[in-house]
């Protein structure tokens, strides 16, 4: 498995994440296309599904896109990580690829995709919280026999 987390993420736009989610479902594999689209994972695939009732069948999947609906803000869609299936790289897929296919739609490509502001981590543990003084540590908590 080839993966690649993006950085910075991509975001799509109001106007791009509606083309492209319009486009996807229209070319869903259960009605003769190439993608399944959940809120989460965006995955592409060789050919349609041909298997009993709708299932895959003899289809491979090239590959996958993480997505996240609703952010940065309302109606965007951040793509932050895309991965290639062995079968994928071995048939000429590489992660820009799978990523400009799905971005297309929307006429942009992953090098031309709007990319995330992101915000530097901040410098101290937010989620620290001293010990108050004379408090047992967790040290002295997995050693003792309390």
């Amino acid at each position: 498995m080839i993966e690649t987390v993006i950085r910075p993420a991509a975001v799509l736009g109001i106007g791009a994440a509606t083309e492209i989610l319009r486009c996807l479902e229209r070319h869903d594999v259960s009605r003769h296309g190439l993608w399944s689209a959940t809120p989460g994972m965006w995955q592409r695939f060789d050919r349609p599904w041909d298997g009993p009732n709708g299932s895959r069948g003899g289809a491979h999947l090239v590959g996958s896109m993480a997505v996240v609906y609703d952010e940065p803000r309302r109606n965007e869609i951040t793509v932050y990580k895309a991965s290639i299936t062995p079968w994928g790289a071995e048939h000429g897929w590489t992660v820009d690829r799978l990523c400009d296919d799905a971005l297309g739609w929307a006429g942009l490509t992953l090098a031309t995709c709007p990319r995330a502001d992101l915000k530097a981590p901040p410098r101290a543990d937010p989620f620290h919280v001293p010990s108050p003084r004379g408090a047992p540590t967790l040290a002295a908590w997995r050693t003792s026999s309390y």
